[in-house]
């Protein structure tokens, strides 16, 4: 079916009375006329001498949709307990109707609609069409309100289209990022502060940083978090700060977790070191940081140290440290 065009309908009854019959081809020019689909009826092809069963097996190829009419002649018709010269014309029609919907079943059960127009029941739908355990079309009023429910089907269109869904609150947890330096701080020794922090390059807004008093600031530098035992993962970079008043400066920097060491990493200008460290179930996060021979923590685990080597102590930063 070409883009925009109008889904052609072929339109499948039995005339059993004048009323119905009747019925019918109002409904059918209602389709066409008010609605706008290309249907096709068998009254509206009488001007001229034509082979019927011909007519009615390309129209069935052609239809994006089929139309059946619920009525009782149609019924016995379609589920062939009619006498052969009855209604020949529906008993052709829905024998490849039939045929179809056993080639192909899903896509004839989406192309076969069976209507219930009004006066007519449910139980005249014939049996193969399923009436009971497949959608039918109850059609009361020749108004587009009344067939909303087979225009939904032959356009794709619901009246009720599904929404977005959004995100599952019932889900698995969404990691939480926590920035180190906001947490509770155990104690800290002088000259380690929160604050922004640049390495090798890089801006960190919320980082650790050791700036010593005064050049001749001597003793470890330190701070204890309380982890608390809720949280996976400890990240950061840590270095040497970039404008550290000794830029050659190397340091030292260890990680310790409830007192045990868990990482060392030797830092210098432009030479940063990625720290990623699993700290499930930790209480007590300590940092150290130091130049390499100095003198250990006296304060054992949980703080950030740091030492001064060479007559100058060392400026050093954890570029944003994130628990998580």
């Amino acid at each position: 079916m070409p883009d925009r065009a109008a889904p052609r309908v072929f339109v499948t009854y039995s005339h059993d009375t004048p009323a119905h019959k009747d019925l019918v081809h109002r409904f059918a020019a209602f389709l066409r006329v008010e609605i706008g689909l290309d249907v096709h009826l068998d009254a509206w092809y009488d001007n001229t001498r034509r082979d019927w069963s011909l007519w009615a097996t390309e129209n069935l190829e052609r239809a994006d949709f089929i139309i059946v009419i619920a009525s009782p002649d149609y019924k016995r018709r379609a589920d062939g307990t009619a006498l052969p010269h009855e209604g020949r014309g529906a008993q052709f029609e829905a024998a490849i109707i039939r045929n179809n919907l056993t080639r192909d079943l899903r896509r004839e059960t989406e192309r076969v609609l069976p209507v219930v127009l009004p006066g007519r029941s449910v139980d005249e739908i014939p049996a193969f069409l399923n009436a009971h355990s497949t959608t039918r079309y109850h059609v009361d009023e020749f108004t587009p309100a009344g067939v909303a429910d087979l225009l939904a089907a032959i356009t794709g269109q619901g009246q009720y289209p599904m929404p977005r869904r959004g995100k599952w609150l019932g889900g698995a947890r969404q990691e939480q990022r926590v920035p180190a330096g906001e947490l509770p701080w155990l104690c800290a020794s002088q000259g380690v502060k929160r604050g922004a922090a640049d390495i090798d390059g890089v801006r960190y807004e919320q980082s650790i940083v050791l700036r010593p008093a005064s050049p001749t600031a001597a003793g470890p530098g330190f701070v204890e978090l309380d982890l608390g035992g809720n949280y996976r993962r400890f990240t950061t970079v840590a270095g040497v700060l970039d404008d550290a008043t000794d830029p050659f400066q190397v340091g030292r920097v260890r990680v310790v977790l409830d007192g045990a060491p868990r990482s060392e990493h030797d830092v210098a200008a432009g030479k940063p070191a990625a720290i990623d460290l699993d700290v499930t179930g930790a209480r007590l996060l300590r940092l150290e940081l130091s130049r390499p021979g100095a003198p250990a923590s006296p304060l054992g685990s949980g703080a950030l140290v740091v030492t001064r080597r060479g007559g100058r102590p060392p400026e050093l930063g954890l570029g944003d440290p994130t628990m998580t």
